[in-house]
């Protein structure tokens, strides 16, 4: 038996705040400049609908993982 690969499942920008546990705010304000998580636009235009995938969710994540406090660097790893 095969397994099935389930869709991919996209996440309202609520919904990806949640996740993460940020204001739906801090999230806009970080698409803006460019600092947050990969997302999607669902149309044309500027009232397309923002939507996140839990792969990119936690892959933004990731890059701000560290060990020791020595690691750090703001901005992220580099």
């Amino acid at each position: 038996m095969t397994e099935r690969q389930l869709p991919r499942r996209f996440l309202t920008s609520v919904e990806a705040a949640d996740y993460l546990r940020l204001a739906v705010r801090t999230l806009q304000d970080m698409r803006v400049d460019g600092t947050g998580p990969s997302y999607y636009k669902m149309g044309p235009g500027r009232q397309a609908k923002v939507v996140y995938t839990l792969d990119d969710l936690d892959a933004w994540v990731a890059q701000y993982q560290y060990r020791s406090t020595s690691e750090y660097q703001p901005g992220g790893k580099r």
